[in-house]
């Protein structure tokens, strides 16, 4: 039986109509489905919306379900009372007071259809679990026959679960489904994919079809219809809006006055996927950057105030390792008078200190390796060293990458006055500069370290004090310990 997902547009009452049809053709509930007459309390509606969410995961449905206004035998259309969509606790919205109580990976929607006899239908559609169960009030629960029961009592359920949950890709999932082909091909811009690539575009559409399946930007179903995986929507929608789960995940780009947040003086929100708008966000961003023109001769020369390509990774890195299943708002890059800052959701996968060296990893993978093909980035686990590199070259501040409960943010700097650098900075521009001549088979010395700072010769002594504390702190440490002080040189902590 085909089940229809809720798609956008002058079709969506169309399709949760045949969606309700479906379900009541279905001969009893299922782990992933439960019919209600009126009958509801919040806290019900929140432990079975983590059973629900729960057992679409185990059972691989993109959706759950619960229908207010079916008869739980019959499954005749009894109409209910209530909009669940007005409905409140306390003085609070249902839906709010459900979400501060469900895990922040829980996503759902209220629906009211109206059906030819007149009565009203309720629905609640709930996305399956992804990254980790949902839970309800810190509790995850699962559906075992009709009955909602604590996943903890169903040790075997809970393994099975877990499995599946960890073996679900972001990429992979459904972003639109049920549609004809040529009705997928139109929201995305597929000849992006042609263009960047290389590749001479098919003139049919099942030669479009043939490539677009091969990258998994769309999934030819069962059913003969196809469906637009998250890979496809978020890198060639022609509007992000199309897909409604996604539209939030948007880059958005703000330029402050000064170097605060006091005063805005532009903000644009990116409206298609990432590879369609990638050059236009990155022409945006290198239009709003301070610039500096020295006079070099006769001519005067215009240069960005930070490198462009450190920019370019960063702003990849970003959307490349955000995590999906976080809610709000996408990658956000705020351009202040002396620094921009690019923030993204989730934390980094390897140690912040091991970036430039360890084995790339990232909870996206499909999407990495895309976007790299694509030429958005560079390739595997040279980004960082190319951030850094760039950075060292013009003798800016090193980037700083912070941590906090949920998200990382990468800050650049323009140009600052050596005397003007933290010694925090400093030292952390002293470790990355070890980091980068190991990467590069070389080693840190004072005239290395001098050089990267732009400082003259007489500045040797500040160097070497600088050097020590960063071997002090354990950062660095000497090659050949035996070495004569003005030949040493210094290699990580971690060499």
């Amino acid at each position: 039986m085909q089940i229809y997902q809720l798609q956008q547009g002058a079709n969506s009452m169309e399709n949760l109509y045949k969606l309700i049809n479906e379900l009541r053709k279905l001969p009893n509930e299922t782990p992933w489905l439960e019919f209600k007459h009126n009958n509801y309390t919040p806290d019900m509606i929140g432990k079975d919306l983590s059973a629900l969410a729960n057992g679409a995961a185990l059972h691989e449905k993109s959706c759950a379900y619960m229908l207010w206004g079916i008869d739980d035998d019959t499954h005749e259309i009894v109409g209910t009372d209530y909009d669940l969509q007005s409905l409140k606790k306390g003085n609070q919205e249902l839906e709010n007071w459900l979400r501060s109580l469900l895990s922040r990976n829980a996503d759902f929607e209220f629906h009211s259809v109206q059906m030819d006899n007149g009565k009203r239908v309720g629905v609640l559609i709930i996305y399956k679990a992804t990254n980790q169960t949902v839970m309800f009030d810190k509790i995850d629960y699962i559906r075992v026959g009709s009955y909602t029961k604590r996943l903890s009592e169903y040790p075997a359920l809970q393994a099975q679960l877990w499995d599946k949950i960890r073996n679900s890709r972001f990429e992979e999932r459904y972003a639109l489904q049920d549609m004809e082909l040529e009705d997928a091909l139109r929201i995305l811009d597929y000849s992006v994919y042609f263009d960047i690539g290389g590749i001479a575009q098919p003139t049919d559409f099942s030669g479009v079809a043939h490539y677009m399946t091969q990258e998994g930007i769309i999934v030819k179903q069962d059913n003969g219809l196809y469906a637009i995986t998250n890979l496809g929507a978020i890198l060639f929608a022609k509007r992000l809006s199309d897909f409604p789960r996604l539209s939030r995940k948007a880059i958005r780009v703000v330029q402050y006055r000064g170097n605060n947040r006091l005063s805005m003086l532009k903000e644009d929100i990116g409206g298609k996927g990432y590879a369609v708008g990638f050059e236009g966000l990155m022409k945006f961003i290198e239009a709003l950057i301070p610039t500096q023109e020295p006079i070099v001769g006769a001519l005067r020369e215009r240069h960005s105030a930070y490198p462009i390509l450190a920019i370019r990774e960063a702003v990849a890195n970003a959307l490349i390792h955000q995590d999906f299943s976080i809610p709000g708002t996408g990658p956000v890059v705020e351009i202040f008078e002396k620094r921009i800052e690019i923030t993204n959701s989730g934390t980094p996968l390897v140690d912040i200190r091991r970036i430039i060296d360890n084995p790339p990893k990232s909870r996206n993978e499909k999407l990495a390796s895309l976007m790299r093909r694509l030429r958005m980035c560079e390739e595997l686990g040279s980004g960082w060293d190319k951030i850094v590199s760039s950075c060292e070259l013009s003798q800016l501040p090193a980037p700083k990458i912070e941590l906090y409960e949920e998200s990382t943010r990468v800050t650049l700097f323009s140009e600052v006055p050596f005397s003007s650098i933290s010694t925090e900075d400093k030292l952390w521009a002293c470790y990355l500069h070890a980091c980068i001549k190991q990467v590069e088979g070389e080693q840190l010395t004072n005239s290395s370290l001098r050089e990267r700072f732009g400082v003259k010769d007489s500045a040797s002594g500040s160097i070497s004090r600088l050097i020590k504390e960063a071997v002090n702190l354990k950062l660095i440490k000497p090659l050949d310990p035996s070495t004569a002080p003005r030949y040493m040189k210094y290699i990580p902590i971690w060499a």
